[in-house]
């Protein structure tokens, strides 16, 4: 496991995690993670400069299945240097009948092109904490030279500074080289003409710098449409997540809105919808601890997104009610 999995040129696997969190988040001993790396391989991909350990996601999803066979009885020696399918396998035999899924799902793949997105992730972990990134600190005409996958992903994330129709055949062609499924363009200057093109290809375009909590979003998305597809709990029944239609500054001034028959309407939504904001951001996060309960998490995220999504309905009927020297509504969140 010391060499990653996945063949690339120019792609660096995020987030690592260091030898405390892993042994937190599989439940084994420092010391245990130290003889099995020495005595069998399974270790971190990377070492910093001094010498610390650093964990792969692939790292830890894989240290996870062994150490959840270990805990069925199922010797080290055995398993050591089985590759994740074998393990899984062997996991669902292990624990077949119980009624529990035991396998981990496999964390959503999502492949960043461009050096200074990249450098900005470096600032915003947290948007990536709960998939399997690679960044590519290189730009679009690069990436299409030297970047390889062997295994599909399930978002790109590219930043195009002037989105023009060279660099969306660009994305495009990266998508199909990648083999994506689909893909988010950040860019800083762009005119209609070539936003309409882009969506056109079935891709997005947001603007950049983007959000934190907007990229979670969306990244956090990818995670569940992963999850459902695989039939891992009961998301079949809930509506696609929506985009966060409120920024903070439109929620402080929305909630100092009067309409006609005078309530705190205004002043209620807007607290409960950053409540649900805040909450949102912390269950997408919460999902990459346990992954036991990923399924649960993945629902509650998705419920979660939903609320906030109904809330924002109400807040707009609540703010069109308002009389006509109460001021301008504040403007939604704009892409």
């Amino acid at each position: 496991m010391n060499a990653p999995a996945t063949k690339t040129r120019l792609l660096e696997p995020r987030p690592l995690y260091g030898i405390g969190t892993v042994a937190r988040l599989t439940g084994l001993k420092s010391d245990t993670l130290r003889v099995w790396e020495r005595r069998y391989g399974l270790g971190a991909s990377y070492k910093s400069a001094t010498g610390r350990r650093q964990y792969t996601q692939s790292d830890l999803d894989h240290l996870q299945l062994v150490a959840a066979l270990v805990q069925e009885g199922v010797r080290i020696g055995e398993i050591a240097a089985s590759d994740r399918k074998t393990l899984e396998i062997m996991l669902e035999r292990q624990t077949d009948g119980n009624g529990s899924r035991a396998v981990p799902p496999k964390k959503a793949r999502v492949v960043f092109v461009g050096p200074e997105l990249c450098e900005w992730l470096d600032e915003h972990q947290g948007c990536i904490s709960g998939v399997s990134a690679l960044l590519a600190r290189s730009p679009i005409e690069s990436a299409l030279k030297e970047l390889i996958l062997d295994e599909e992903a399930d978002l790109l994330v590219v930043h195009s500074p002037s989105l023009t129709l060279q660099q969306i055949r660009g994305v495009e062609a990266l998508v199909e080289r990648l083999r994506v499924k689909r893909a988010i363009v950040l860019y800083q200057f762009a005119n209609e003409q070539w936003l309409a093109e882009l969506e056109r290809s079935g891709h997005s375009a947001l603007p950049y710098p983007i959000e934190p909590s907007r990229l979670a979003f969306e990244i956090g998305r990818s995670q569940i449409e992963r999850e459902t597809a695989a039939g891992i709990g009961n998301l079949s029944e809930l509506i696609p997540a929506k985009p966060r239609v409120f920024s903070d500054e439109a929620l402080r001034v929305a909630a100092q809105e009067k309409i006609v028959i005078d309530c705190e309407c205004p002043r209620h939504l807007s607290e409960l919808i950053r409540s649900l904001n805040e909450f949102e951001s912390y269950s997408s996060a919460c999902s990459v601890d346990n992954w036991k309960d990923a399924a649960v998490h993945a629902s509650i995220y998705a419920y979660t997104c939903q609320a906030r999504h109904l809330m924002e309905k109400a807040l707009q009927s609540a703010l069109e009610g308002r009389t006509l020297n109460a001021g301008v509504m504040p403007g939604p969140m704009r892409d």
